[in-house]
């Protein structure tokens, strides 16, 4: 089966187009290194929580939205490849590709496939 990342941010309003410019050349990269999907949500219906919730969990604050994606690798083998290939790419480069959001406050993960209907 299939091996996922998955990424939750919080992105500043004023920032949503810089976001979506940054995720379209991240997705290029990701692909030419192996990636089947790319996929990017721009919050729109996501609580405030008073125990646990996505904006408590990136500590989003007024002036932000919460994104959440996902990248689809054919395999773990696969995936820890092509990261490794990313973080030489000189197009994900801080300097040529930055984040438009405090990458101190991104949540991801990878994760193991386990059911797709």
């Amino acid at each position: 089966m299939s091996y996922v990342d998955c990424f939750v941010a919080a992105v500043p309003n004023d920032n949503k187009e810089k976001y979506i410019a940054h995720a379209e050349v991240s997705a290029l990269v990701f692909k030419e290194h192996g990636a089947l999907e790319v996929v990017e949500n721009w919050g729109d219906d996501v609580p405030q929580g008073e125990v646990t919730s996505l904006p408590l969990a990136v500590k989003a604050q007024d002036n932000e939205t919460v994104v959440f994606s996902w990248v689809v690798w054919p395999s773990k083998e696969v995936r820890d490849t092509g990261w490794g290939a990313i973080m030489e790419d000189p197009r994900m480069s801080a300097e040529n590709n930055p984040m438009p959001f405090d990458g101190k406050r991104l949540i991801y993960g990878g994760f193991n496939t386990i059911l797709t209907a």
